[in-house]
């Protein structure tokens, strides 16, 4: 690694040439301009270059010169995120580019500015402004622009034939001109002591330990001149307090980029002056790296020490109030409030204590049989995120996850650690968390050379697992809180969203939508219609909705899966194998190559490449089980690279029993819905017959949601020798036991008029028969006539009506009268004197038949009643039949706002005579 640190002026070029790292200034030029162009607003006052080869340990150089420099130029508030970031480029370039890169940090009055430099510029990398999707977040690789967006103020992407360079801007905090930190204003009384005139010692060392400079106050504290201690190590002057446990001395503190603490010195007389130091390491213009002390005696300690940035009652302390929280020590503050953040920051401190390569922590779960990957770093890839490998890996103390173990060579013990199979790592230590002597976890430190680890840096580790795995624990379960009250209130939500609609397919579009993207990427909904049949793709959705259709192309082509019963989630291999397949013959085809995979994939099967990523992850497929029998199942997929978590195939699994049980129902629904609508449409007359010289029209409406056929009816049907039989009546009540009595009445009006009997003979029968039905019987009123149309245009009807309302005759006068007399209705007792009366309609009468449904709308206390349909047929006078029955059922609706709560039926017939109005 070559770096340079150049306070204002011209940079050092951070590319080498002839393949190897080299220092130049950069010319005024094209590069120079390429840089202003970039911050025209901003006067760079400092530059820090370096190269790091394409090897993994080049990552956490990487993070180390940034925060040394960062630090360095004071701007600890952002040394954090620019570490994040330069991390993953870094990574990027050397690990996943497999290029050496040039990293270039500016510093401006306003922020800081870095750029990370690959010699990979064919890589595609999408543009800030387009829309393409840069990945999942949860990847190990390609996170490195959404950081940008997401840390950066601002960010880009540059090319040039032989780069690609990423860039981001981080801006400082907003505060008062001159104003870093501040505190609350005090009384004299309560400020810090100090002597008369407070002395700060400058003293810098050299890289070797050597002291280079030794100011008049070092002079004033100690006694020693400068030409006197010039050249001498610190080590021959400081009293360095021996603290069990640690094995951090001078040396080591000088090593630091930034260390704050106490020592002594021993002055000229012999005497150690206890002193309070605050230490800095810097670069001169010539990349040489020094340390700068700053000394006041200790009780002026309040001249150099850093505030507490935690309250003192959350952290221990010691004399000297500095915090040594363990905790806080190792992951840093302010420690992440996530789960997942903790994790990250934890493998990502670990990594960096060991000089590792890459690092990994796992989970136990509750029973501590099995460990989940929830967090690594440095790896190639995140295949193995929520995966799971057993506690007991193996036989002996090395095989067990509760022991530390260290590995000198891994291909040595194959497998030893599934984590890393595949990954090229050689060495690896890992030390179980333990919380009262429970497994709650692991957490493991990965180089590429062999032998990099030894006992030494196994207690180092478990060191700091002891200290974090409390922490851990404690935010495990509060997210598992959280999650259980999440799942919860998702189970609770989609019972109701389920329980609110019997229609099936709206049925399956709430089961994919509410898993889709809460539990899955994309999901699949397959039913069977009874047990002999196949499965069938019902319903598929995706988060991207642009992918629907490719995925849906690609399973309909793939064999469905078995429909199993047995419960849980179960790995369906085929989708990602058919789709990694046809994504390869695709590519190969563009490249114009031929050949490819020796399996023959099905013809027709030609999904993108996006189609095959989406796809290409795993998929789980769960049972649709209601009443003990498979009705379908319910697929669930993740992009490539990404598995299911436990929890999540857990919810998906109490989901599943919820919407099969919700499917079995619309489906029961749907087919009882359609049986009653079948039989109820056989109630009515299949159609209305033509009638030389006499107008019919009906409008029936059925009371009640999903009823055709109520207890109203009507029929019109012919009888013989031109006569047609008409009636309209009304059984008690409504719904299906009224429209079993309704089918009986016309069925046995037909055959009855049919035999040649006269109308009140008809009645009597039907009565007998209603009569004969016991308990099941209800009675009816009912209107029945038979009509003869007339050679002078006039038409004649004979009428019996018993017990209904009566019919109103419309002239063409505009005048309205009943056309008939009250009779007994039907159904009540068994002999009855019925008579029938004869009307004739003269040409341009209307005769009007209604049930009581129409006379008896009401509007709180008003009633249409007989008079109120009278008036509104004496302005029909001149209307066709239709445009009657249509006015009168326009007229009952508009007169009260509620739904009609009883059937209605009307029956309107005119005689047009020779012309038709």
């Amino acid at each position: 690694m070559t770096t340079g640190l150049i306070p204002g002026g011209q940079p050092p070029d951070p590319r080498p040439t002839g393949g190897l790292p080299q220092q130049r200034r950069e010319p005024v030029g094209h590069a120079a301009q390429h840089v202003e162009n970039r911050s025209r607003s901003s006067v760079i006052t400092a530059r820090a270059a370096a190269s790091f080869e394409p090897v993994g340990r080049s990552v956490a150089s990487a993070r180390s010169f940034v925060r040394d420099t960062l630090q360095g130029w004071g701007f600890a508030d952002i040394v954090d995120d620019a570490v994040v970031l330069t991390s993953e480029l870094v990574t990027n370039a050397v690990v996943h580019a497999g290029t050496s890169a040039d990293l270039l940090c500016l510093r401006s009055d306003d922020g800081v500015r870095i750029e990370v430099a690959d010699r990979y510029p064919e890589r595609e990398i999408p543009l800030q402004a387009s829309a393409v999707n840069m990945g999942s977040p949860d990847r190990e690789g390609g996170r490195g622009l959404q950081l940008c967006a997401a840390l950066a103020g601002r960010w880009g992407v540059e090319y040039t034939p032989t780069h690609k360079t990423v860039w981001f801007q981080l801006d400082l905090p907003a505060r008062a001109v001159g104003t870093r930190a501040a505190g609350p204003a005090l009384p004299a009384d309560l400020l810090p002591l100090a002597d008369g005139r407070v002395r700060v010692a400058v003293v810098q060392i050299d890289r070797t330990g050597h002291i280079t400079a030794w100011n008049e106050d070092a002079e004033d504290l100690f006694g020693y001149p400068a030409e006197q201690v010039t050249g001498k190590p610190l080590t021959d002057l400081a009293a360095w307090p021996h603290t069990p446990g640690t094995s951090t001395g001078i040396a080591e503190a000088l090593q630091l980029s930034r260390w704050e603490g106490s020592y002594g010195i021993r002055a000229a007389d012999g005497r150690v002056t206890p002193v309070y130091a605050s230490h800095l390491r810097v670069r001169d213009t010539g990349g040489e790296p020094s340390t700068v002390c700053l000394l006041v005696r200790d009780h002026e300690r309040a001249v150099l020490q850093t505030p507490l940035r935690v309250p003192a009652s959350d952290t221990s302390t010691t004399s000297e109030g500095q915090s040594t929280d363990p905790f806080e020590v190792f992951i840093g503050y302010p420690a992440p409030d996530d789960l997942d953040g903790l994790l990250q920051r934890t493998v990502e401190r670990a990594r960096d204590m060991l000089d590792g390569d890459s690092a990994f922590l796992l989970l136990a779960t509750d029973d501590e049989t099995e460990l989940e990957v929830r967090a690594s770093t440095g790896l190639p890839s995140a295949r193995q995120r929520f995966a799971r490998v057993p506690v007991e890996a193996g036989s002996g103390r090395y095989g067990s996850a509760r022991m530390p173990a260290v590995h000198d060579d891994l291909t040595a013990v194959p497998g030893a650690v599934p984590l890393l199979n595949g990954t090229g790592m050689r060495s690896v230590v890992t030390v179980p968390l333990k919380v009262e002597g429970r497994l709650t976890g692991s957490l493991g430190v990965a180089a590429e050379a062999p032998g990099r680890y030894s006992n030494e840096e196994a207690l180092r580790l478990q060191f700091a697992a002891d200290r974090i795995a409390l922490a851990v624990e404690s935010a495990r379960l509060g997210e598992l809180e959280r999650l259980r009250r999440g799942s919860l209130n998702f189970l609770v939500e989609a019972s109701d969203l389920l329980a609110g609609t019997l229609d099936r397919d709206q049925t399956l579009a709430l089961m994919a939508q509410m898993t889709v993207p809460t539990l899955a990427t994309w999901c699949a909904v397959y039913t069977i219609a009874h047990q002999a049949s196949e499965p069938y793709l019902s319903y598929v959705l995706h988060e991207d909705e642009e992918l629907i259709d490719g995925i849906k192309s690609l399973l309909s082509k793939v064999p469905p899966p078995d429909p199993v019963p047995t419960p849980g989630a179960r790995v369906w291999t085929a989708p990602a194998e058919v789709a990694h397949q046809a994504a390869l013959r695709s590519s190969m085809r563009s490249l114009g190559l031929s050949g490819g995979p020796t399996r023959q994939v099905t013809p027709g099967i030609g999904p993108s490449l996006a189609t095959a990523s989406a796809v290409g992850g795993e998929t789980v497929v769960l049972p649709l089980v209601a009443r003990n029998r498979v009705i379908g199942m319910l697929t669930l997929g993740k992009p490539t690279d990404e598995h299911f978590r436990q929890e999540i195939l857990e919810l998906a699994e109490d989901l599943s029993r919820r919407a099969a049980l919700a499917l079995d129902n619309a489906r029961l629904y749907s087919e009882r819905t359609a049986i009653s609508q079948s039989l109820q449409r056989s109630l009515l007359p299949p159609e209305l017959p033509t009638i030389e010289g006499v107008e019919v029209e009906v409008i029936y409406r059925a009371a009640g949601e999903g009823n055709e056929v109520g207890g109203d009816f009507y029929d019109v049907f012919p009888i013989r020798d031109g006569a047609y039989g008409f009636a309209i009546g009304d059984v008690c009540g409504t719904g299906p036991n009224a429209a079993a009595v309704t089918g009986l009445a016309r069925h046995a009006l037909r055959l009855l008029a049919r035999e040649g009997l006269s109308g009140p003979a008809v009645l009597e029968r039907l009565n007998s028969a209603i009569l004969d039905e016991g308990a099941r019987s209800r009675f009816l009123t009912l209107l029945y006539g038979e009509m003869r149309p007339q050679e002078d245009g006039s038409a004649e009807l004979k009428v019996v009506c018993a017990g209904h309302p009566l019919p109103l005759r419309l002239r063409q006068d505009g005048s309205v009268e009943p056309a008939a007399e009250p009779q007994p209705l039907l159904g009540v007792i068994d002999e009855l004197e019925l008579y029938e009366q004869t009307v004739t309609l003269d040409p341009g009468d209307v005769l009007l038949c209604v049930t009581d449904g129409v006379t008896e709308r009401r509007e709180g206390a008003r009633m249409l009643g007989d008079d109120g349909l009278a008036d509104v047929l004496t302005t029909c006078t001149g209307l066709t039949a239709g445009a009657v029955a249509a006015r009168i059922m326009r007229a009952v609706e508009r007169f009260a706002s509620d739904a009609p709560s009883d059937d209605m039926a009307i029956l309107a017939m005119r005689v047009p005579g020779l012309h038709k109005d």
